[in-house]
């Protein structure tokens, strides 16, 4: 179990490095893009198109991290006063309905990937292939998925124990 949340945890750390370098990348290019208008009085050609498809690598690859940190937005008013039993059900069943969603993503993305590959969809001015963000979003919902089944092996271990 150990070794298995250690091999993950480093996936997604690098994962989170992809999306780092992307938000880097979304802040030189916007930057650049505001000088160019405000100095040279023309915009850097199809900034916004990159900078979109630039958001799509910073939030599909750190999204694993995210729910590694435990990250995403939780409410656990409720669930924080039951008993820990109880707590660690509720915990599996939300952590399946988490593996369910992210696979149906995965699955659904990577089709629609194809679709977008086979036919030929490209951004308007730049002229940018979709297919390979959409690809990126499919496994990127890989790790969320063994992330969320180690957090599922954690619930069940304190479901079991107590």
């Amino acid at each position: 179990m150990e070794r298995l949340k250690k091999i993950t945890g480093l996936v997604n750390q690098n994962l989170n490095w992809v999306a780092g370098i992307g938000l880097v990348a979304m802040l030189a290019l916007t930057f650049a893009d505001v000088i160019a208008v405000k100095v040279f009085k023309s915009p850097i050609p199809g900034a916004i198109e990159m900078v979109s498809f630039l958001s799509v690598v910073v939030v599909a690859f750190a999204i694993a991290y995210t729910q590694q940190l435990k990250g995403h937005i939780q409410v656990e008013f409720f669930v924080s006063r039951l008993p820990v039993k109880l707590r660690s059900f509720i915990g599996i069943l939300v952590t399946a309905a988490g593996i369910a969603l992210f696979a149906l993503l995965a699955w659904r993305s990577f089709e629609y990937a194809r679709v977008l590959q086979l036919s030929g969809e490209v951004s308007m001015t730049q002229r940018i292939p979709f297919y390979p963000f959409v690809y990126a979003i499919a496994f990127c919902c890989i790790p969320v998925c063994l992330q969320l089944a180690l957090e599922m092996l954690e619930f069940f271990n304190r479901l079991v124990k107590r």
